[in-house]
């Protein structure tokens, strides 16, 4: 079964851009549907982004669409979010999840990566 590898959490500014990055393992990266989710305390996990197998499709959560990025290096392994305009609201636990069905369904999404913290300060 693969593995992620997340990194690039942190403490922001908002307004700032902070960028996360999700490493795979243990299968070929093209194979796999990719999305960033993302939980903050006392609230539901959340979808963020996604992006499909090919990576030539993305699709955007309702509060993040215009903000944020989800860009894909197949030679690395790694997919990223590019979050950009980032505002305290935004401050949550984002974790990296990945499936070989469809980019758009949320059920594709069986493998995950431990998380990572984003706070953005006002």
């Amino acid at each position: 079964q693969p593995q992620l590898v997340e990194s690039g959490g942190g403490l922001v500014q908002a307004g700032g851009s902070l960028r996360l990055s999700c490493a795979a393992s243990g299968r070929t990266f093209s194979m796999y549907a990719s999305a960033w989710f993302r939980q903050a305390p006392g609230r539901e996990r959340e979808f963020v982004a996604a992006i499909n197998w090919s990576g030539r499709s993305t699709y955007y959560g309702k509060y993040v669409k215009g903000r944020f990025t989800i860009p894909r290096d197949p030679d690395k392994s790694t997919v990223y979010l590019q979050m950009n305009v980032l505002k305290p609201e935004d401050t949550a636990v984002y974790y990296c999840a990945a499936g070989q069905g469809s980019y758009t369904y949320t059920g594709t999404y069986v493998y995950w990566g431990q998380g990572t913290q984003v706070t953005v300060s006002s």
